[in-house]
This record gives C-alpha cells, sequence and structure tokens, in this order.
C-alpha cells in the first residue's frame, strides 16, 4: 500500500493511524475531544510523539472524559505534572481543563461538539487537490478565532489545522497515497 511521505513506516501506531483513523470523517464528540486535546498537547512537538503517548494520555486524562477534566483540581493538575508518561508542561495541562469547559459549553449551545465543528463547512468534508503542504488556511482561521473567542487556548491556526485533518474535515491525503 502507498501511504502519505510522511508516515514513519517503522513506527506500527503511526501506520495504524494513518490508515484507520487521519483524514476520515469522525462526528463522535469522545472523539473529537480526545483529538482536540491531543493536538493542544502537540504544540511545539512532533504528533508521532504524541501518538506514541496517546494511551498513557488515555489512563492520565481519565478516558478523555471531558466532564471528569473539566472538573480537575490543583491535585489533579500536579498529579498530571508528575506524570513521566505524558507531556507534563502546566500550561497545556490547564489548558485542557479549561477547554473541556468551553467544549461543554459548545455542546450545550449547539446540541453536540460535532454539530459546531462540521457547521465551518456545512458538512462537507475538504478534499485535498494537491501535494502543497499547508500548515493553516482561511477555515483553521476561523476555527481557531471562533474557539478563542469562546474561551479556548492552545488553539492556533496550526494546531486547528492539524486536528481539522486528524478528524476528517480536511483530507489532506496526499495524491499518491492509495487512501486519497
Amino acid at each position: 500500500m502507498k501511504r502519505c511521505k510522511w508516515v514513519n513506516m517503522s513506527n506500527p501506531l503511526y501506520i495504524r493511524y494513518h490508515d484507520l483513523e487521519w483524514g476520515k470523517p469522525h462526528y463522535n464528540d469522545d472523539y473529537l475531544f480526545e483529538f482536540l486535546l491531543l493536538e493542544s498537547f502537540q504544540a511545539g512537538l512532533s504528533w508521532e510523539c504524541i501518538l506514541n503517548k496517546r494511551e498513557n494520555f488515555r489512563l492520565a486524562f481519565d478516558n478523555f472524559d471531558y466532564n471528569k477534566i473539566s472538573n480537575y483540581d490543583d491535585n489533579k493538575i500536579e498529579e498530571l505534572r508528575n506524570n513521566t508518561k505524558i507531556i507534563r508542561n502546566k500550561l497545556k495541562i490547564k489548558a485542557s481543563i479549561n477547554n473541556a469547559r468551553v467544549f461543554i459549553k459548545i455542546r450545550e449551545e449547539f446540541g453536540s461538539f460535532s454539530n459546531y465543528i462540521w457547521s465551518f463547512t456545512d458538512g462537507k468534508v475538504i478534499k485535498n487537490k494537491d501535494d502543497k503542504f499547508k500548515a493553516t488556511s482561511e477555515l483553521s482561521d476561523l476555527v481557531s478565532n471562533d474557539l478563542k473567542r469562546r474561551g479556548m487556548t492552545f488553539v492556533g491556526s496550526t494546531i486547528i489545522y492539524s486536528y481539522l485533518q486528524a478528524i476528517g474535515i480536511i483530507d489532506d491525503h496526499e495524491l499518491e497515497c492509495d487512501l486519497y
């Protein structure tokens, strides 16, 4: 199978992620929150680093349960800061708690986070038409600005572009990739 050039072919997790998740439309709020949290921790790091720690994040962050995360206190923050199996950046940990609270408010306003995030494209997938590498787009700028306006942090346009790729709103599989 031909895959996107960025896939580390020596990492089975990365191959499986590329083949089964990346660029495929996702609508489940639990999944959408998981990736919002993971993408925010990626800031300044490689996605492969985060992907390799995904199950550790799942354990540390109560299976990515946004209701539980929204109620984390100083003791839980300290526990996370001492967990050597995840990224222990205090600002990112606090952002995950804050973002869980905003995520819940968006769900209340739109009925689901899925309704909200997919409304930016009227439910349509944006399909890659070339192999030009992109880090941001007008869409990621728009979503990023709206999330920031609502109070989220660590949701800059580059992070949101990666997020939109991860959840399948943007399908950026390369032209030579069999999943294009």
